[in-house]
């Protein structure tokens, strides 16, 4: 039986270029009638289709039509059912992010890769930090914190100087970013399983927003973040080039 292919791309050149080469190739299904969705793009055009997927949970192949594309294969037109075929399957387990803003407005997103709490303003956001419950930190003052997931580890996590999690470490990273006050503190880990509090204190002169990946909700008052295990997403990568590797090798590169 021949595998069904729905590509999307973003809209970079490269990858609208592409778009039209591997349709007229191997034809184009549409996403409901498809046995596999393949990306053509940047990891944000990854993202994008993988997040289309939590209704139907169809596996999401992603080919490097932009710039770092960590969460992509290499483009290679040949072969490609092939390749599907062969493929490595990496599951993945998105964050749910629950945000109250300034206007008592409720607002439920999911993340793949991080959520991120940052300051509007050049005013420095000072928060509070609390943990299933318990207060850890009274007052944070810096630019923003994150929680991340093992997938998103090594994207602004790592950029914010936050941890590489294996893939299968059940764990989450807590990241700050630039932060002032306490200057030294680096972040911590934490359970898969838990919950996480942001509370933003004096949002109105000290304004934040927050964002699920690039699912931006700005002038936040609180922001509730946990792992929702309802929810499982998987990506195909090439044999070799799974996601497990690429995070492994990242943590010995300079």
């Amino acid at each position: 039986m021949s595998t069904c292919i729905a590509f999307t791309a973003s809209k970079r050149p490269e990858a609208q270029d592409a778009l039209q080469r591997l349709t007229k190739k191997y034809g184009q299904y549409d996403e409901d009638k498809a046995d596999v969705i393949v990306a053509l793009g940047g990891d944000g055009a990854m993202l994008d289709a993988m997040r289309r997927r939590f209704s139907d949970h169809k596996p999401v192949y992603g080919m490097n039509r932009g710039t770092v594309g960590f969460l992509m294969n290499e483009y290679n037109e040949d072969d490609l059912i092939e390749r599907i075929d062969r493929a490595e399957r990496a599951s993945v387990t998105p964050l749910r992010m629950q945000v109250i803003d300034i206007h008592d407005q409720t607002h439920d997103r999911l993340a793949i890769n991080e959520v991120s709490i940052l300051r509007q303003t050049a005013q420095t956001a000072k928060l509070r930090i609390i943990v299933d419950g318990k207060e850890r930190m009274a007052e944070l003052s810096c630019d923003g914190v994150m929680v991340a997931t093992p997938a998103g580890s090594t994207a602004y996590n790592l950029s914010a100087h936050g941890p590489i999690l294996p893939i299968g470490a059940n764990l989450l990273a807590l990241t700050p970013v630039s932060a002032f006050r306490p200057r030294r503190w680096r972040g911590a880990l934490l359970r898969h399983d838990a919950r996480v509090d942001i509370e933003v204190i004096d949002p109105e002169r000290r304004p934040v927003a927050a964002a699920a990946d690039n699912q931006e909700v700005r002038d936040v008052t609180r922001v509730s973040i946990h792992t929702d295990r309802s929810q499982h997403l998987t990506m195909l990568f090439d044999p070799g080039h799974a996601l497990d590797e690429r995070i492994l090798r990242e943590q010995f590169a300079f």
